[in-house]
């Protein structure tokens, strides 16, 4: 039985980056409109754009574009890790968005209050179309989420180029007769025949001379 179709590791990201994009350029523009009042103007015009009525959903917006660029990056294990933070910032987009499409009083009332200093609305809060957008692309993130998990299955592992080589190669058995000794016991030193007089440094010179030796008699 083959495996379910699914994007590959290129596509996945460029995917993720889109709805990231997406999602935040929902979150730019004003998401709902209201009036207020003050001593000096009974009618204040206040407007509430998407990244101060739902931050939730700029800021899932931005962490979903890194994961989608950290997925180029990652292994098997962090392929899951990344791609579960994806899922999780497609589910906050959506409940902040809904949040507000759903309720909007909260945050008008906030918005007034900065504007005038009182909190009542004098006007019924007119919604625009992009909450429900910024929600609608946070069920699709999660949706796109799952179809490259499914996919994820057939990508290649992280590049190993950077791996460590193996150890260092062992001596050669030539090497090895070369420090044993005629009877065939290791040689403390290291050689098979004594140093040539020409051979010898001066240090090894007096050393013999201080022991009374000849250190031309070798």
């Amino acid at each position: 039985m083959s495996r379910p179709a699914g994007p590959s590791r290129r596509t996945a990201i460029w995917v993720l980056l889109l709805l990231g994009g997406a999602t935040l350029a929902a979150a730019v523009p004003t998401w709902l409109s209201t009036t207020g009042a003050t001593a000096l103007d009974p009618e204040v015009e206040v407007t509430v754009a998407g990244t101060s009525a739902a931050p939730g959903v700029s800021a899932s917006a931005l962490v979903l574009v890194a994961a989608a660029l950290a997925l180029g990056l990652v292994g098997r294990v962090g392929r899951w890790v990344v791609l579960a933070v994806a899922a999780a910032s497609g589910v906050v987009a959506t409940v902040s968005a809904l949040g507000v499409a759903l309720d909007p009083e909260p945050s008008a009332r906030s918005a007034v209050a900065d504007a005038t200093g009182v909190t009542e609305v004098t006007a019924p809060v007119d919604l625009t179309v992009a909450p429900w957008l910024a929600a609608a692309l946070g069920v699709l993130t999660v949706l796109a989420v799952v179809w490259v998990a499914v996919g994820s299955r057939s990508w290649v592992g992280a590049s190993t180029r950077h791996e460590r080589a193996t150890g260092a190669t062992p001596p050669t058995a030539s090497a090895a007769a070369a420090t044993t000794a005629p009877e065939g016991r290791p040689d403390p030193s290291g050689t098979t025949e004594p140093a040539s007089p020409d051979d010898l440094t001066d240090h090894d010179a007096w050393d013999a001379l201080s022991r009374g030796e000849d250190p031309t008699d070798r």
